[in-house]
C-alpha cells in the first residue's frame, strides 16, 4: 500500500501510517504534479492546502481513501470520490476541546478586558481604573447550539460557577437536564436572560444573520456575545451598531462574514476581541487530527471499516454501481425534508418501494437519508456511520417499511417527517438524476438542486402572483416553478428554483401574506 501525505500534519500520524504503508510526504506538491502522480496512491491525506477536484479524482485509479486531517472537506470533491468508489474520512472530534477552550479564552479576555489592557500596558501606560472587569461566577451562560462544542463550553463554564441555559430545538429535554442546562423553546428567551452568549450552530439560510438588530435589542446592556462557529451567523453591521451604542457590552469573534478579514470596521472598537479563525488551531488538535486520520487509513488497509466516513462505506464495484444513484437521491431527500420542515423532526418514517425494497443494504440508504437531514442542523459533520447515533441523541425516532407498489416507477423512496406542527413528506425516484415526484402527496416534478423555495398556500386566484411579486420586489429571479394541489380552492404547494437564495426578509414577507400557510427557503 502507498500513501501520500500532501499537507503538513503532525509527525505522530505519519509514524503510525509507516507501520503499514509506504508513505510519501510531499507537502509542496503542485496541482499539476498531483494530477500526474495521483494514480500511484492507495491513500491521500490532506488538510486545507491541497485541492482534490473531480479531474484529479478521475485519475486516481488505485485510490481507496482520502483523509482530511480536520473537519471541513470543502477542498475535496466528495461527489466525484463517491462516484469513483473512494471513501472520504475526516477528524471531526479533533477540534471540539480546542474550539471550546478558545471560546473560553475570548470570554475571559473580553469580560476582564485583557486584550486592551495588554495593549495599554505595553504602551507604557498604567490605566488600572480603565479596565474594571466582571466575574463569571453567578452569571448566566446562554448557548445557541448544544452540539459537541457547545456542551464542552458548558462544562467549562460550570467550573466558573455559571448557570447555563440553551436554545437547541433538536436537543431532547432529558439530555439537557443531564447536562445541567435549562432548555428554552425560543432563542429570544435565551438572548433576554443570558449574560454571556456563545454560538455553536452551522451557517444555513435559517441561521444566517439570525443574530441581528432585533436580537441585540433583546439582550441586556451588560451582555457579551461570542462566535467561534461560522461567520455570517452574526450580522456584523448590526453588531457594530450595538457595540458603539452600548446596546451590549462586548463581543468576541473568531469567524467573519468575509475572510480573510483585513479591513473590518469592528477592528476599530475596544469592546470586541478578534482572532483570525484560529479556534481550531492548537498543536494538540493538529496532533489528534493526524493520528485520527492515520488510524482511519490503517483501519481500511486492514480490511475494517473506518468510523468518520463522509460519503459512505466502501463497496464492491458491482454493488456500488447498483446503489450509487439511490444514495444520491437519499441524501437529497433528507436535506429537502430537513430544510422544509417548519419545526424540529421528532419522528421519521421511510418507505422503500419497488426494486430498492429488494436490495439487502437498505440500512445504508437510511443512514444516508439521516445524513442529509442532520447536516443542515448540526455544527459538526454527520456521516453514514454516526448518523443513527446523532439522530438518537437528537430524539428522532426512525421506522422503516417496504412495499412492492412503486406507483409505476422502478423505485420510489418516501420520507415522511413528523414535527409538533404536523407532517412533511417527499417521494423521490432516480430518472437519470434525482427527482422529487410528490410533496405532501401532491404530484410534482422537481429536481432537488440549487436555491429553492417551498410554500403552502390557498389555491385561489392571485396567490401565486402575490408570491412572485414579493420575489420581484427583492430582485430575485424565478428560474423554475412547480405547483401541486389537491382540489380547486384547497391547499396547494409551490416549489421554486431561484437564481439566487431567497432572503430571510422575502420569506418572512411571503409567510405574512393572507393566503400563505407556510414558506421556507432551501439550498440543495
Amino acid at each position: 500500500m502507498k500513501a501520500l501525505v500532501a499537507d503538513a500534519i503532525n509527525e505522530k500520524g505519519i509514524e503510525n501510517l509507516k507501520e503499514i504503508a509506504e508513505v510519501v510526504v510531499d507537502t509542496s506538491i503542485s496541482p499539476e504534479e498531483l494530477l500526474e502522480t495521483v494514480g500511484e496512491y492507495d491513500a491521500i491525506i490532506v488538510r486545507s492546502r491541497t485541492k482534490l477536484p473531480a479531474e484529479v479524482i478521475e485519475k486516481a485509479d488505485k485510490l481507496k481513501i482520502i483523509a482530511r486531517a480536520g473537519v471541513g472537506v470543502d477542498n475535496i470533491d466528495v461527489n466525484a470520490a463517491t462516484q469513483k468508489g473512494i471513501m472520504v474520512v475526516n477528524a471531526p472530534e479533533s477540534t471540539s476541546i480546542t474550539v471550546a477552550e478558545h471560546t473560553m479564552g475570548l470570554i475571559l479576555s473580553t469580560i476582564r478586558k485583557i486584550a486592551i489592557a495588554d495593549k495599554s500596558t505595553k504602551a507604557g501606560k498604567w490605566e488600572k481604573k480603565a479596565f474594571m472587569g466582571m466575574e463569571l461566577r453567578n452569571k448566566t451562560l446562554g448557548v445557541i447550539g448544544m452540539g459537541r462544542i457547545g456542551s464542552q463550553v458548558v462544562n467549562r463554564c460550570k467550573a466558573f460557577e455559571m448557570d447555563a441555559i440553551a436554545y437547541d430545538p433538536y436537543l431532547p429535554p432529558e439530555v439537557a437536564k443531564n447536562m445541567g442546562v435549562e432548555l428554552y423553546e425560543n432563542i429570544e428567551d435565551v438572548l433576554t436572560r443570558a449574560d454571556v452568549i456563545t454560538i455553536h450552530v452551522p451557517l444555513t439560510p435559517e441561521t444566517e444573520h439570525s443574530i441581528s438588530t432585533e436580537q441585540f435589542k433583546l439582550m441586556k446592556d451588560t451582555a457579551l456575545i461570542f462566535n467561534c462557529a461560522r461567520g455570517g451567523i452574526i450580522d456584523e453591521d448590526a453588531l457594530y451598531d450595538a457595540l458603539v451604542s452600548g446596546e451590549i457590552l462586548g463581543a468576541g469573534l473568531d469567524v467573519y462574514e468575509e475572510e480573510p478579514a483585513k479591513d473590518n470596521k469592528l477592528f476599530q472598537l475596544d469592546n470586541i476581541v478578534c482572532t483570525p479563525h484560529i479556534a481550531a488551531s492548537t498543536k494538540e488538535a493538529q496532533r489528534d487530527a493526524a493520528i485520527i486520520v492515520a488510524n482511519e487509513v490503517i483501519t481500511l488497509f486492514k480490511g475494517k471499516m473506518p468510523k468518520n466516513i463522509i460519503n459512505m462505506p466502501r463497496m464492491h464495484n458491482s454493488e456500488f454501481k447498483e446503489t450509487n444513484n439511490y444514495l444520491e437521491l437519499c441524501e437529497k431527500l433528507g436535506s429537502f425534508i430537513s430544510q422544509s420542515a417548519s419545526s424540529p423532526i421528532k419522528k421519521l418514517e421511510i418507505t422503500y418501494k419497488g426494486e430498492i425494497a429488494k436490495l439487502p443494504n437498505r440500512e445504508l440508504f437510511t443512514r444516508t437519508i439521516l445524513q442529509g437531514i442532520l447536516n443542515p442542523i448540526t455544527e459538526t459533520v454527520v456521516n453514514a456511520v454516526n448518523a443513527t447515533t446523532v439522530a438518537k441523541f437528537r430524539g428522532i425516532s426512525i421506522t422503516e417499511a417496504v412495499s412492492e407498489d412503486s406507483e409505476g416507477y422502478e423505485t420510489l423512496i418516501k420520507v415522511s417527517a413528523k414535527t409538533k406542527d404536523g407532517e412533511m413528506s417527499a417521494d423521490g425516484t432516480y430518472l437519470h438524476e434525482p427527482k422529487i415526484i410528490k410533496i405532501n402527496g401532491y404530484w410534482v416534478d422537481v429536481k432537488p438542486e440549487g436555491n429553492m423555495f417551498i410554500a403552502k398556500y390557498k389555491d385561489i386566484p392571485g396567490s401565486i402572483g402575490a408570491i412572485g411579486t414579493k420575489f420581484g420586489q427583492q430582485n430575485i429571479n424565478i428560474g423554475i416553478m412547480q405547483v401541486g394541489r389537491d382540489s380547486t380552492g384547497g391547499e396547494a404547494i409551490m416549489i421554486l428554483t431561484l437564481d439566487e437564495p431567497a432572503t430571510k426578509e422575502s420569506v418572512e414577507e411571503i409567510k405574512s401574506l393572507d393566503n400563505v400557510y407556510d414558506a421556507s427557503s432551501l439550498i440543495l
